[in-house]
């Protein structure tokens, strides 16, 4: 258990470093260009989704996100004890690595974000969005699992320009992000749509795959 939580962990807080990271360093370089911010965001994100998904994925899975934990649950594939530790440890290693890049970044080690994505059209993203990466997840790795770094990488990475949330989908990262003002965070009040919005994303593409595993 120890092994699979040290990956979880390691998983998790390098996935937040690169999140929060990329975006305080891509919106210094771009002298307020946002879009050149987000593509630098997108293009670090989707690298580090890859790396570490083929580092830890023999260890622990790699979920690096409640939501696949609860998923995983679900299916089967964990204990809810299991579950539980991984959870906590998605949510401590996010934490933690604001706290570090915060300090690389000669920033406030403490700061609550005041970037309002609260709304309905947030919520439906991460809904959309979660959906999308949680049918990656399950379909990838049942027919093609050695494909599966690859599909959630571009997945994520395409996601960040087409849902107006820029595609959180992992609670334990929309936790991390209320601890940082910078680029990438996110109010405490649009938590409330986002993490929720993330777990109904998440059952409806457990729905749609049992539905679609059972046709077959």
């Amino acid at each position: 258990m120890l092994s699979k939580l040290i990956s979880e962990f390691l998983g998790t807080f390098f996935l937040v470093m690169t999140v929060i990271g990329s975006g305080i360093m891509g919106e210094n370089l771009s002298q307020g260009n946002d879009a050149i911010a987000l593509l630098a965001n997108t293009i670090a994100t989707g690298a580090i989704l890859f790396v570490i998904i083929r580092s830890f994925s023999t260890i622990s899975g790699a979920h690096f996100n409640p939501v696949v934990s609860l998923i995983m649950l679900l299916e089967g594939k964990i204990k809810l004890r299991e579950t539980i530790l991984f959870t906590l440890t998605q949510i401590i290693a996010g934490l933690v690595a604001v706290v570090i890049i915060h300090i690389i970044f000669q920033l406030d080690v403490y700061q609550i974000s005041n970037k309002d994505r609260a709304g309905l059209p947030f919520l439906f993203s991460e809904i959309v969005a979660t959906f999308g990466l949680l049918c990656c997840i399950l379909f990838v790795s049942k027919f093609s699992p050695e494909n599966v770094a690859m599909t959630v990488a571009l997945f994520i990475s395409a996601g960040y320009w087409f849902t107006s949330s820029t595609s959180f989908a992992n609670p334990a990262v929309t936790i991390a992000r209320i601890f940082t003002d910078t680029f990438t965070g996110i109010s405490p009040d649009s938590v409330v749509y986002f993490i929720p919005a993330q777990i109904i994303g998440a059952l409806i593409a457990l729905f749609i795959f049992r539905i679609s595993i059972n046709e077959k």
